[in-house]
């Protein structure tokens, strides 16, 4: 008799927990799993934080691929500003299209939306990253929730290295390669029935099923159940059975994820490349409303680094 090979995953986790982390001196760091996200205090966001700060601030996030800072009271300028520290160049969305507003002016730089008893869906109720469809997807999101339910609300999150790393060899070695498309229509259109401005669509971008993370050099899963329409190289059944076997394989491994709490004056940071996120909507009639920065960097996800280039 023989049994399945199901012990990558401790193989992976043991190598992902003993991996020496050094402790931090400006910041103080306390995981919220073994696997992804964390809580970070000792730091005030409305004022400028030091290079040395950052530098911290920036490991704690390629080392839990989110973050949350508590009890920061900030101005949409501060977040805005706190943003750019990843990257100047600041993402306007494609759902802008939608007139999705905060209760100030439309600033085209923010997503902002209100979930309550008469919304027919809210943003991000499904296991993905932002907006993958894009040729250069967004690198970082950092969300504030403005309103908070009494109960409930939370935001979940995947570690996509782990996800990678969970699988078999013999299906690393099919995924490594391999290239899929990122329908922004299969999200907004088909997902929420929204639609592009008169005379523009939205986009679409082959990218690949397993990426390399420019700042870590580690490869990660790179298909998501909300953007990822079809795998190029496989016939349409083959896609089908890879694409739903890999949706499920996030979903189901309790191990890859965690679920962030939201508080008052909570600040999110994510990778939005290595991770995903749900956005869990188990308040319902109460409501929750939120606010979200996202940072390009201009790069898109690729299957290897240049020939000497290096992990920052």
């Amino acid at each position: 008799m023989s049994f399945y090979r199901d012990f990558n995953d401790k193989l992976a986790i043991e190598r992902w927990n003993t991996h020496q982390r050094e402790p931090f001196e400006t910041i103080k760091v306390r995981q919220l799993s073994p696997t992804v996200g964390a809580e970070i205090s000792g730091i005030d966001l409305s004022k400028e934080v030091s290079e040395t700060q950052f530098a911290e601030i920036r490991r704690a996030l390629d080392e839990n691929l989110a973050v949350i800072f508590r009890d920061q009271k900030l101005s949409p300028e501060n977040h805005k500003r706190f943003a750019r520290r990843f990257g100047k160049s600041l993402h306007r969305h494609e759902l802008a299209a939608t007139r999705f507003k905060g209760d100030g002016p439309f600033d085209p730089e923010f997503l902002s939306w209100k979930t309550g008893r008469d919304s027919r869906f809210t943003a991000g109720d499904g296991w993905h990253p932002d907006v993958s469809c894009d040729p250069s997807p967004i690198a970082y999101s950092l969300l504030r929730v403005t309103k908070t339910p009494p109960l409930g609300g939370d935001t979940a999150f995947a570690n996509m290295y782990l996800a990678y790393e969970f699988l078999s060899d013999p299906i690393k070695q099919l995924l490594d390669g391999l290239t899929a498309i990122h329908d922004g229509s299969l999200a907004w259109t088909a997902g929420y029935g929204a639609k592009p401005d008169p005379g523009k669509t939205y986009p679409q971008t082959e990218h690949p099923v397993v990426a390399i993370h420019p700042r870590t050099g580690r490869k990660f899963l790179y298909v998501n159940a909300s953007f990822t329409s079809h795998i190029v190289q496989l016939t349409r059944r083959e896609s089908d059975a890879i694409l739903q076997l890999l949706f499920r394989h996030v979903e189901s491994q309790l191990s890859l994820q965690t679920r962030v709490n939201w508080q008052p004056n909570s600040l999110l940071v994510w990778d939005n490349w290595a991770s995903q996120h749900h956005a869990i909507w188990d308040y319902y009639p109460w409501e929750r409303w939120g606010e979200r920065v996202s940072v390009v960097t201009g790069e898109a996800p690729r299957a290897r680094l240049d020939l000497g280039e290096a992990a920052e």
